[in-house]
């Protein structure tokens, strides 16, 4: 009842004309009817030539409160350089439809994991979090049912927190060549030294004889929730859900109830952060391509949004000069410099931030004409590099 209610409140899409500002493809359909399945990329893909320009389409009518409440049925009509939702309709309709059957943004089939299960924390949030240091019975794992001891919990009886097990740590330092991007770095968790061998200490190693070393995040697998049952200077809590078992050493951070924002449209940033690299991505080995997922190397802090769409390019590859400086010739022994030349960068697609953190952010590949490797940086869709 309540979903019922909130659509009619907030579903009263109005049907209504808007400009594309000359943005419409040349073999754009005249009539679309929406379908199961779609996301507003594909739409906007479908429409434009560049999809993340769907905003503009939307808010040129101030009328259009909220682009996401679009269903499968409805008709989106491209006619005259205008483009209408529902033949006919001049205003305002009511809607009894839930919420939850509009048409989503980006695929969440493909970043499902991404929602829920991954997220970065900071130096201070692993350092303070507080860390399983048993199990009911003395056993040496545990499940939904039982009860962990954990200590450093400062919480009163009742309150949830989601339990998380760090993976590794991301960072990045200086190039050994100067003019070089900065090198990135994943370092996995060996699991051996527990909490200090994780943290980040600031010491020598995190400098370099080209500069300082800029610590990003740890990224960490959350995998159940609990609930406090005592407070002390060893609390218990229930464990009240879990995709496998806790152990001694994971740890206890606040629950996120609202970890994904869906209510975003695809959008260009208002300035692209410098040297944005991807620093890791899932499922592959040293490649992705199309609806998977990858971590990039800027975040909130950086001005990284929700959304917000970034083009892919490979840097291009230093090659040898053969024409003007063949090699084993005094002209390229001389002139090392001068026989390198570096060719222009390479497009391989675009990504679309959906979930944001301090200094790390996690983007879908929404369309690749090439595999998507590490180190590959990302830029402004509206322009080139």
């Amino acid at each position: 009842m309540l979903k019922k209610l909130l659509s009619i409140s907030a579903g009263l899409l109005l049907t209504v004309s808007v400009f594309a500002a000359g943005q419409w493809a040349e073999n754009a359909p005249e009539r679309y009817v929406v379908k199961r399945g779609d996301t507003l990329w594909d739409i906007s893909a479908r429409f434009n030539i560049k999809p993340w320009h769907w905003p503009e389409i939307w808010q040129l009518n101030p009328q259009v409160r909220n682009p996401h409440l679009i269903y499968p049925g409805d008709e989106l009509v491209l006619s005259g350089g205008r483009l209408m939702l529902g033949p006919g309709s001049t205003g305002p309709r009511v809607r009894e439809t839930s919420l939850e059957d509009a048409i989503k943004p980006i695929p969440l089939s493909a970043i499902k994991q991404f929602l829920k299960n991954t997220r970065i924390l900071g130096e201070d949030e692993l350092r303070n979090a507080p860390h399983v240091v048993g199990i009911e019975e003395n056993r040496l794992r545990g499940t939904a049912g039982q009860l962990i001891y954990v200590r450093g919990l400062n919480a009163a009886v009742g309150d949830q927190f989601a339990i998380v097990r760090p993976l590794g740590r991301y960072y990045d330092m200086p190039p050994v060549d100067d003019g070089e991007p900065r090198e990135l770095y994943r370092q996995p968790r060996d699991g051996r030294d527990g909490r200090p061998s994780l943290l980040w200490r600031h010491g020598p190693h995190e400098w370099s004889f080209k500069g300082r070393v800029r610590f990003l995040g740890y990224e960490v697998l959350e995998f159940g929730t609990v609930q406090v049952t005592r407070s002390a200077a060893v609390s218990s809590a229930l464990v009240t859900y879990s995709d496998f078992e806790v152990k001694e050493g994971d740890y206890l951070v606040s629950l996120n109830l609202n970890p994904y924002d869906d209510q975003f449209v695809p959008h260009p940033p208002a300035q692209a952060p410098d040297n944005m690299r991807v620093i890791a991505f899932t499922d592959a080995l040293s490649a992705v391509g199309a609806r998977q997922v990858v971590a990039l190397s800027r975040g909130a802090e950086d001005g990284v949004d929700h959304g917000t769409v970034y083009s892919i390019y490979a840097d291009g590859e230093t090659v040898h000069d053969n024409t003007d400086y063949p090699k084993g010739k005094s002209r390229a022994l001389f002139n090392p410099r001068d026989a390198k030349v570096r060719l222009p960068p390479e497009f391989i697609g675009h990504v679309m931030i959906f979930r944001t953190f301090e200094r790390v952010s996690y983007g879908l590949v929404m369309d690749s004409i090439r595999p998507v490797h590490l180190g590959d940086f990302l830029h402004d869709p509206d322009s080139t590099p």
